[in-house]
C-alpha cells in the first residue's frame, strides 16, 4: 500500500507563497493583500538600493513611497516585457535621479587605475605565490550563512556610489547583466568593470576582518 506523502508546514508555506505574475493579476483586481505582498518582499531592497542614489535616508523613503505610488498608477499598463522586480527598480531609478536633480540619464564612470588584486600576491611568474583560499573549504565552517550575507551587505556599502549600485543589483538583487545596463544606463564593458572592482574591494575588506584571502 503506498502510503500519501505528507506535507510538512514548511512545505506548504513554501507552495503558498505566491510569485510576482500572480500578485500582478491580483493587484490589477484591486486585491490590497497582493500589494502588501509586494511590499513585504521588495521594500527592503528597493529602499537599501535607493539609498546608493540619493544623499540621506529620508529621501530615499521618499523615493521608495514615490515608487509604490507610482507602481499603482502604472500597474494597468504594465505588459511585463520585464519582470516585476526590474519595473519597480526602473521606476525607482527614475524618482531617484528626479529627487537629486539629476539632468540627463548618464551614469559618472572612471574605470580607475588601482589593480583589483595587490601585486604582491603574486610571484615572478604571474602565479599566486599566496593563493587564496577557497570559501567552502574554511570560511563556510566558521561564519553561519546568514552572518555572512549581512557583513558583505555591509561591506557593499562601502563601495563608490556607482561600484555599490552595480554590486547591489547584480549580486545582492540578482538582477542580469543587460537589466543592470539598461537600469544604470552603462555599456557592457563599463559595468563588468565596476563589478569585478567592486566584487574585488569587497574580497579584500573581507579578507583584512577574516585574516586570510578568500575566493568570493
Amino acid at each position: 500500500m503506498v502510503r500519501p506523502l505528507r506535507r510538512t508546514a514548511a512545505a506548504l508555506q513554501f507552495a503558498a507563497v505566491p510569485d510576482d505574475v500572480e500578485l500582478v493579476h491580483r493587484l490589477r483586481q484591486g486585491d490590497e493583500a497582493a500589494f502588501v505582498t509586494l511590499v513585504d518582499r521588495y521594500h527592503a531592497p528597493l529602499l537599501r538600493f535607493a539609498s546608493t542614489m540619493v544623499p540621506s535616508r529620508a529621501v530615499a523613503e521618499e523615493v521608495v513611497q514615490d515608487t509604490w505610488l507610482g507602481l499603482l498608477r502604472g500597474i494597468g499598463g504594465f505588459e511585463g516585457r520585464s519582470s516585476l522586480k526590474t519595473w519597480l527598480y526602473q521606476i525607482l531609478v527614475n524618482r531617484a535621479r528626479s529627487a537629486s536633480g539629476k539632468e540627463g540619464r548618464t551614469v559618472p564612470f572612471s574605470p580607475g587605475r588601482e589593480p583589483a588584486v595587490d601585486p604582491a600576491r603574486f610571484g615572478g611568474d604571474g602565479r599566486w605565490s599566496v593563493p587564496p583560499v577557497a570559501w567552502t573549504d574554511d570560511v563556510e565552517d566558521r561564519i553561519q550563512a546568514e552572518g555572512m550575507v549581512e557583513r558583505v551587505a555591509a561591506l557593499v556599502d562601502r563601495l563608490p556610489s556607482v561600484q555599490r549600485q552595480v554590486v547591489t543589483l547584480r549580486d545582492l538583487e540578482g538582477l542580469p547583466a543587460g537589466e543592470v545596463c539598461r537600469l544604470l544606463d552603462l555599456t557592457d564593458g563599463n559595468q563588468r568593470v565596476l563589478l569585478h572592482r567592486g566584487r574585488s574591494a569587497v574580497r579584500r575588506w573581507l579578507a583584512a576582518e577574516l585574516g586570510e584571502e578568500v575566493a568570493l
